[in-house]
């Protein structure tokens, strides 16, 4: 063989350098904590219809806009064999990024490391950025999907949990709190998002409950699904302690991004102002004809809301939820109000327990947060009965009324029709320091309505009448005349204009024009007591 045949020796490996060997070992622990719960639990996570808390965060951020907080984080425990089970990250994805070029802090559950349980690692890590959002103001949303508090950990885990309710309350009012239900959230666990402004949960995927359906079925022997339990229709339509039911996790993120819109970062901004080239002053014909003639035909005041509005586009809140009241978001000129409207295709737009607490919540939510609100009023009364009686409606009506009268933003009412009794009162009338007060000419303001009136007044006359039912409608036909219409109202100063329908887009675009450097202060104090 000749010697050109003998293969050289190999040359020596070249040795990495120090640095290099930094570099790589920092990207190893990268892909190890990006890695998850490993492969097999990912695939679980997606055939069961969820996305990870990765793909989560990156679809609702702004794309590259996402820095990671505490990515090497683990947990301390060593009972029970935890000391080698330690996954980096340790259950939770939290950092910040932009929505739409706007800052936003955000903490994503990751159900595939130990099934999204809470550790007191786990717990740190949200409340640091939940401290940061403070420190900067800046919302925080919640993306959540966890088997609820570490059991390993045990009182570690609970501590946790109280510190993150401790920042809930304290961040309220402060900065915008928006829940993301997008699994299992129970126990405990449901508080955090309960306190905060907005749940947002999905169909099929997700839950929210204090005791699952194993213990209900041993205490009371009930029998009940995790879904119609505690589903997202369950608190969207039953309970109204979700605020919106979303068909997938896209949707969901897509309705939350889009809530956001509307909302300042914080209580010392105001709302973002969005151009538009919808004319002010548009007056469109179809308003002089949404109004029955017949003071007892139902329509539907969201007819009315999307004619008035920027683009015709209403964002509605809570909408499968006492359907009686419509609450949600629109702009005007431009500007995000906040809507609160009775629906007189639903109870005749009574006020009821329900219709109450819904108003009365998002009225306080608006007022912390700079957004103008626009009442639209046809109620006739208060729902009557033994339930609502027994129920506490004299409470819960009241936390309407506490809300409006302490809201000290500026404040737009238009009666278009019914404005009987209390409730009158109630839906921000110009006695509980409602700025600006419009009634159509169809509007009925009046302690009762002509009949239930005539009725207790003209009693013995209608009796005694040749003939009484004739008599009656004389009667109502005369107090109706003199009393159910807007006139003695405006007469008396506490409805500023009787206005066309058609004309309600450009007055309420001008008074909040001249509304918008309004200041009220409200008396020197810890805080009201609201009646809870």
């Amino acid at each position: 063989m000749s010697s050109s045949a003998i293969p050289s020796a190999p040359p020596e490996a070249a040795k990495a350098s120090p640095e290099e060997e930094k570099r790589a070992r920092l990207a190893a622990l990268h892909a190890e904590a990006e890695a998850g719960g490993g492969p097999e639990r990912i695939a679980r996570q997606h055939a069961a219809g969820k996305l990870t808390a990765r793909e989560r965060i990156d679809l609702f951020l702004d794309p590259g806009s996402f820095v990671e907080i505490d990515k090497f984080v683990t947990h301390r425990s060593t009972d029970f064999g935890m000391a080698d089970k330690k996954i980096l990250g340790d259950g939770v994805v939290t950092g910040y990024g932009l929505v739409d070029g706007r800052q936003v802090f955000v903490f994503a559950q990751d159900f595939t490391v130990f099934g999204g349980s809470l550790s007191g690692a786990y717990a740190q890590k949200i409340c640091k950025i939940m401290d940061m959002a403070m420190r900067v103001g800046a919302p925080v949303i919640g993306l959540n999907d966890s088997g609820g508090a570490r059991i390993q950990e045990g009182v570690e885990s609970l501590a946790g949990y109280a510190e993150i309710f401790l920042r809930n309350t304290l961040a309220s009012g402060v900065i915008p709190q928006i829940s993301l239900i997008l699994g299992p959230c129970a126990g405990g666990a449901v508080y955090s998002p309960a306190i905060t402004d907005f749940i947002v949960m999905t169909k099929e995927t997700s839950y929210m409950f204090i005791t699952g359906p194993d213990v209900i079925k041993t205490v009371t022997h009930e029998e009940v699904t995790k879904e119609n339990l505690g589903g997202a229709l369950a608190h969207n339509a039953k309970s109204g302690v979700a605020h919106f039911a979303a068909e997938d996790e896209a949707t969901a993120i897509r309705l939350t991004r889009e809530l956001l819109s509307f909302l300042p970062l914080n209580n010392a901004e105001d709302p973002p102002f969005s151009p538009t080239d919808d004319d002010p002053f548009r007056e469109d014909e179809k308003l002089k004809t949404i109004v029955p003639d017949n003071p007892n035909r139902p329509y539907d005041i969201k007819e009315i809301i999307r004619t008035v509005v920027d683009n015709n586009y209403f964002f509605e809140v809570q909408e499968h939820w006492a359907k009686n009241m419509v609450i949600g978001f629109a702009r005007l000129g431009g500007r995000s109000v906040g809507i609160v409207a009775n629906q007189p295709a639903v109870l005749a737009g009574c006020l009821d327990i329900d219709a109450s607490v819904k108003a009365a919540r998002f009225v306080r939510f608006c007022d912390c947060f700079n957004i103008p609100l626009v009442t639209f009023v046809d109620v006739p009364g208060f729902l009557p009965g033994t339930a609502q009686e027994w129920g506490g409606i004299i409470r819960h009506g009241a936390k309407l009324l506490y809300a409006y009268a302490e809201a000290t933003v500026p404040k737009v009412t238009v009666i278009t029709r019914k404005a009987y009794g209390g409730a009158y009162d109630v839906m921000a009338s110009k006695h509980i320091r409602a700025d600006i007060n419009y009634a159509y000419p169809t509007a009925e303001i009046a302690v009762m309505g002509p009949e239930g009136a005539v009725n207790i007044i003209f009693r013995e006359q209608i009796k005694n009448a040749e003939d009484p039912a004739a008599e009656k409608d004389r009667l109502v036909a005369e107090y109706r005349e003199k009393f159910a219409n807007p006139y003695k109202a405006a007469e008396l100063g506490y409805i500023d204009e009787v206005i066309l329908p058609e004309q309600t887009r450009g007055r309420l675009i001008r008074a909040l024009e001249m509304l918008k450097n309004k200041r009220q202060e409200n008396p020197p104090k810890k805080h009201g007591n609201i009646p809870l």
